[in-house]
Protein backbone atom coordinates (compact mmCIF):
# COMPACT_ATOMS: atom_id res chain seq x y z
CA UNK A 1 0.00 0.00 0.00
CA UNK A 2 1.13 3.38 -0.88
CA UNK A 3 1.56 6.77 1.24
CA UNK A 4 -1.39 8.14 -0.87
CA UNK A 5 -3.67 4.82 -0.06
CA UNK A 6 -2.89 5.24 3.35
CA UNK A 7 -3.21 9.14 3.42
CA UNK A 8 -6.17 8.63 1.35
CA UNK A 9 -8.06 6.15 4.09
CA UNK A 10 -8.08 9.48 6.58
CA UNK A 11 -9.52 11.87 3.85
CA UNK A 12 -13.14 11.93 5.30
CA UNK A 13 -12.15 12.27 8.62
CA UNK A 14 -9.94 15.15 7.67
CA UNK A 15 -12.83 16.59 5.87
CA UNK A 16 -15.15 16.29 8.37
CA UNK A 17 -13.08 17.99 10.99
CA UNK A 18 -13.20 21.26 8.87
CA UNK A 19 -16.94 20.81 8.45
CA UNK A 20 -17.30 20.97 11.89
CA UNK A 21 -14.53 23.49 12.97
CA UNK A 22 -16.54 25.52 10.39
CA UNK A 23 -20.25 24.87 11.53
CA UNK A 24 -19.17 25.23 15.59
CA UNK A 25 -17.11 28.71 14.45
CA UNK A 26 -20.72 29.65 12.51
CA UNK A 27 -22.36 29.29 15.56
CA UNK A 28 -20.38 30.86 17.99
CA UNK A 29 -17.25 32.94 16.68
CA UNK A 30 -15.19 32.60 19.89
CA UNK A 31 -15.84 28.50 20.67
CA UNK A 32 -12.47 27.93 19.90
CA UNK A 33 -10.50 30.53 21.62
CA UNK A 34 -12.89 30.14 25.23
CA UNK A 35 -11.87 26.20 24.99
CA UNK A 36 -8.12 26.84 24.48
CA UNK A 37 -7.90 28.95 27.73
CA UNK A 38 -9.03 26.44 29.96
CA UNK A 39 -11.45 22.97 30.41
CA UNK A 40 -13.47 23.41 33.45
CA UNK A 41 -15.76 20.16 33.11
CA UNK A 42 -18.62 19.29 36.05
CA UNK A 43 -18.23 15.90 35.09
CA UNK A 44 -16.36 12.59 34.19
CA UNK A 45 -17.31 10.29 32.17
CA UNK A 46 -16.26 6.23 32.86
CA UNK A 47 -17.40 4.37 29.92
CA UNK A 48 -16.93 1.83 27.60
CA UNK A 49 -14.56 1.66 24.99
CA UNK A 50 -17.51 0.98 22.29
CA UNK A 51 -17.97 2.59 19.52
CA UNK A 52 -21.50 3.45 19.50
CA UNK A 53 -21.15 5.08 22.71
CA UNK A 54 -19.97 8.44 22.64
CA UNK A 55 -19.91 10.32 25.88
CA UNK A 56 -20.41 13.91 24.80
CA UNK A 57 -23.44 13.02 21.83
CA UNK A 58 -25.09 10.87 24.46
CA UNK A 59 -25.69 13.54 26.86
CA UNK A 60 -25.66 16.62 24.71
CA UNK A 61 -22.27 18.32 25.59
CA UNK A 62 -19.58 20.56 23.95
CA UNK A 63 -16.54 19.70 24.05
CA UNK A 64 -14.57 20.83 27.46
CA UNK A 65 -18.04 20.26 29.55
CA UNK A 66 -16.72 16.33 30.11
CA UNK A 67 -14.04 14.35 31.17
CA UNK A 68 -13.97 11.26 29.72
CA UNK A 69 -11.97 7.73 30.52
CA UNK A 70 -13.07 4.67 28.67
CA UNK A 71 -11.96 1.22 28.17
CA UNK A 72 -13.08 -2.31 27.60
CA UNK A 73 -16.11 -3.21 29.77
CA UNK A 74 -16.53 0.16 31.52
CA UNK A 75 -13.88 -1.22 34.19
CA UNK A 76 -12.59 0.47 37.51
CA UNK A 77 -9.46 -1.47 38.58
CA UNK A 78 -7.44 -0.51 41.55
CA UNK A 79 -4.17 -1.31 39.62
CA UNK A 80 -5.18 0.01 36.97
CA UNK A 81 -3.11 3.49 36.84
CA UNK A 82 -4.37 4.89 33.62
CA UNK A 83 -7.62 5.01 35.43
CA UNK A 84 -6.20 6.01 38.36
CA UNK A 85 -4.15 9.07 36.91
CA UNK A 86 -8.03 10.22 35.22
CA UNK A 87 -10.06 9.80 38.82
CA UNK A 88 -6.91 11.75 40.83
CA UNK A 89 -7.26 14.31 38.04
CA UNK A 90 -10.55 14.73 37.40
CA UNK A 91 -10.77 15.49 41.45
CA UNK A 92 -7.81 17.04 42.28
CA UNK A 93 -7.29 19.56 39.39
CA UNK A 94 -10.24 19.62 37.53
CA UNK A 95 -12.32 19.26 40.48
CA UNK A 96 -15.00 17.89 39.29
CA UNK A 97 -18.63 17.62 41.12
CA UNK A 98 -19.77 14.36 39.27
CA UNK A 99 -18.12 10.77 38.32
CA UNK A 100 -20.58 8.68 36.34
CA UNK A 101 -20.21 4.80 35.63
CA UNK A 102 -21.33 4.32 32.52
CA UNK A 103 -22.43 0.68 31.48
CA UNK A 104 -24.10 0.05 28.37
CA UNK A 105 -26.67 -3.01 27.25
CA UNK A 106 -24.92 -5.18 24.66
CA UNK A 107 -21.58 -4.84 25.87
CA UNK A 108 -19.21 -6.91 24.13
CA UNK A 109 -17.21 -7.53 26.96
CA UNK A 110 -19.52 -8.75 29.13
CA UNK A 111 -20.83 -11.14 26.09
CA UNK A 112 -17.26 -12.53 25.67
CA UNK A 113 -17.17 -13.49 28.94
CA UNK A 114 -20.75 -15.04 29.16
CA UNK A 115 -19.50 -16.89 25.83
CA UNK A 116 -16.55 -18.35 28.03
CA UNK A 117 -14.15 -17.19 25.08
CA UNK A 118 -10.34 -16.60 25.84
CA UNK A 119 -8.74 -13.92 24.37
CA UNK A 120 -5.36 -13.46 25.39
CA UNK A 121 -4.34 -10.39 27.14
CA UNK A 122 -8.12 -8.96 26.56
CA UNK A 123 -8.96 -12.30 28.39
CA UNK A 124 -6.40 -11.25 31.46
CA UNK A 125 -8.76 -7.57 31.25
CA UNK A 126 -11.99 -9.36 31.55
CA UNK A 127 -11.01 -11.40 34.24
CA UNK A 128 -12.80 -8.44 36.31
CA UNK A 129 -16.01 -8.98 35.01
CA UNK A 130 -15.62 -12.36 35.36
CA UNK A 131 -15.46 -12.11 39.19
CA UNK A 132 -18.45 -10.08 38.93
CA UNK A 133 -19.91 -13.19 37.44
CA UNK A 134 -18.87 -15.24 39.77
CA UNK A 135 -20.26 -13.10 42.59
CA UNK A 136 -23.78 -12.73 41.29
CA UNK A 137 -23.35 -16.89 39.73
CA UNK A 138 -26.14 -18.06 41.92
CA UNK A 139 -28.90 -15.35 40.91
CA UNK A 140 -27.59 -15.54 37.22
CA UNK A 141 -27.05 -19.34 36.16
CA UNK A 142 -31.06 -18.70 37.45
CA UNK A 143 -32.05 -16.71 34.36
CA UNK A 144 -32.87 -18.50 31.58
CA UNK A 145 -33.11 -15.90 28.74
CA UNK A 146 -29.99 -15.26 27.18
CA UNK A 147 -30.62 -11.60 26.51
CA UNK A 148 -31.71 -11.17 29.60
CA UNK A 149 -28.99 -12.54 31.08
CA UNK A 150 -26.68 -10.11 29.09
CA UNK A 151 -28.27 -7.36 30.28
CA UNK A 152 -28.12 -8.04 33.85
CA UNK A 153 -24.27 -8.63 34.05
CA UNK A 154 -24.10 -5.55 32.27
CA UNK A 155 -26.00 -3.79 34.96
CA UNK A 156 -24.31 -5.17 37.89
CA UNK A 157 -20.76 -4.83 36.10
CA UNK A 158 -21.58 -1.26 36.19
CA UNK A 159 -22.66 -1.08 39.93
CA UNK A 160 -19.38 -2.98 40.86
CA UNK A 161 -17.36 -0.31 39.58
CA UNK A 162 -19.08 2.16 41.42
CA UNK A 163 -18.33 0.10 44.35
CA UNK A 164 -14.69 0.15 43.07
CA UNK A 165 -14.39 4.01 43.01
CA UNK A 166 -15.81 4.57 46.63
CA UNK A 167 -12.20 2.32 48.07
CA UNK A 168 -10.49 4.40 45.85
CA UNK A 169 -8.21 7.06 48.10
CA UNK A 170 -8.92 9.69 45.62
CA UNK A 171 -12.32 9.75 46.39
CA UNK A 172 -12.01 9.09 50.10
CA UNK A 173 -9.73 11.82 50.73
CA UNK A 174 -12.36 14.30 48.52
CA UNK A 175 -14.89 13.27 51.19
CA UNK A 176 -12.76 13.84 53.86
CA UNK A 177 -12.46 17.07 53.14
CA UNK A 178 -16.02 17.53 52.62
CA UNK A 179 -15.32 18.55 48.62
CA UNK A 180 -18.33 17.74 46.61
CA UNK A 181 -18.39 15.02 44.61
CA UNK A 182 -21.36 12.42 43.71
CA UNK A 183 -20.85 8.82 41.98
CA UNK A 184 -23.43 7.58 40.15
CA UNK A 185 -24.07 4.63 38.83
CA UNK A 186 -25.86 4.82 35.15
CA UNK A 187 -26.87 2.02 31.93
CA UNK A 188 -26.89 3.45 28.56
CA UNK A 189 -29.93 1.21 26.26
CA UNK A 190 -28.24 1.02 22.32
CA UNK A 191 -31.99 0.68 21.52
CA UNK A 192 -33.18 3.44 22.43
CA UNK A 193 -30.37 5.81 22.89
CA UNK A 194 -31.38 6.81 26.86
CA UNK A 195 -29.36 7.03 29.53
CA UNK A 196 -31.04 5.54 32.93
CA UNK A 197 -30.17 5.21 36.72
CA UNK A 198 -29.02 2.01 38.18
CA UNK A 199 -28.67 3.12 41.72
CA UNK A 200 -28.88 5.86 44.03
CA UNK A 201 -25.77 8.60 43.94
CA UNK A 202 -23.40 8.11 46.76
CA UNK A 203 -22.10 11.69 47.69
CA UNK A 204 -20.50 10.60 51.25
CA UNK A 205 -18.22 7.80 52.11
CA UNK A 206 -21.30 5.00 52.05
CA UNK A 207 -22.20 1.84 54.36
CA UNK A 208 -21.52 -0.18 51.02
CA UNK A 209 -23.43 -3.09 51.96
CA UNK A 210 -26.45 -1.63 52.69
CA UNK A 211 -26.03 0.44 49.63
CA UNK A 212 -25.26 -2.54 47.97
CA UNK A 213 -28.03 -4.12 49.24
CA UNK A 214 -30.76 -1.50 48.09
CA UNK A 215 -29.02 -1.50 44.05
CA UNK A 216 -28.98 -5.16 43.89
CA UNK A 217 -33.18 -4.70 44.85
CA UNK A 218 -33.96 -3.37 42.29
CA UNK A 219 -32.59 -5.25 39.85
CA UNK A 220 -33.46 -8.69 41.52
CA UNK A 221 -37.09 -7.23 42.15
CA UNK A 222 -37.52 -6.44 38.16
CA UNK A 223 -37.37 -2.77 38.65
CA UNK A 224 -34.16 -2.21 36.63
CA UNK A 225 -34.13 -0.34 33.92
CA UNK A 226 -34.59 -2.63 31.52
Amino acid sequence: MSKKDISDGLRPLFENNRAWAKRMLKTDPAFFDRLAQQQAPRYLWIGCSDSRVPANQIIGLPPGEVFVHRNVANLVVPTDLNCLTVVEYAIEVLRVEHIMVVGHYGCGGVQTVLSGQRLGLSGHWLHHVEMVRHTYAKQLDAIEQPQQLVDRLCELNALEQVSQLCRLPSVMNAWKREQALTLHGLIYDIHDGLLRKLANPVSSPPDLARWRKSALKSIWSGKSPR
